[in-house]
């Protein structure tokens, strides 16, 4: 499957982004989920995950009530609403799938993923 991040961009602190991430060439609705970043200088991290049906989700803690993933399986889409953004949500943000279909906590590792996007760059100015 290959996955296409966008909507990445400049936003002053306190503004808001919505990342997109269109998948292609596979089953869209077979794969969890992921939203990962990195920032300069710094390991890639995990930010959030969605189940292949929609119904769970993981949030890391920095993001927790700024942030919701969500899908839309007809649109072989997930997005990330990202709110409230602060400075240190600058990074390169990448999307990720996982064809397992069982969901837990272990899709909090990049590890678990199978097909990575190119990422799409956000910049936070303070």
């Amino acid at each position: 499957v290959q996955l296409q991040a966008s909507g990445g961009g400049l936003v002053q602190a306190g503004g808001y982004l919505r990342l997109s991430c269109a998948a292609s060439g596979g089953t869209f609705s077979r794969y969890n989920m992921g939203w990962f970043r990195q920032a300069p200088g710094k390991e890639r991290e995990f930010v959030a995950a969605i189940s292949w049906s929609g119904s769970s989700t993981y949030y890391a803690d920095p993001v927790k009530g700024r942030f919701t993933i969500s899908r839309d399986n007809t649109k072989n889409t997930v997005y990330l609403q990202m709110n409230s953004l602060k400075f240190e949500d600058t990074a390169v943000y990448y999307c990720a799938a996982d064809q397992r279909r069982s969901f837990s906590a272990t899709l909090r590792s990049a590890v678990s993923y199978d097909y990575w996007g190119q990422g799409t760059e956000v910049t936070v100015s303070s």
